[in-house]
């Protein structure tokens, strides 16, 4: 039984996750031959302020690039 754990910030619609969702399943299916009854995702999605690279959360970035 795979079980795949995604993590993304928060903002994107549940047609996009249902979308990857049924990607990732397909592409298991096929690659690991496996029946999609058996593959399990799991999707937590974090705030831009609890992500951060090089010291700078991802929100301060968006705040520089979008103004």
């Amino acid at each position: 039984m795979p079980i795949i754990e995604m993590h993304l910030l928060e903002g994107r619609s549940v047609e996009k996750k249902r979308k990857a969702v049924a990607a990732i399943t397909a592409a298991l299916v096929e690659s690991l031959e496996v029946k999609a009854d058996t593959v399990r995702i799991l999707i937590t999605e974090h705030p831009v302020e609890h992500f951060a690279v090089a010291g700078v959360t991802v929100g301060q970035r968006n705040e520089v690039t979008c103004p």
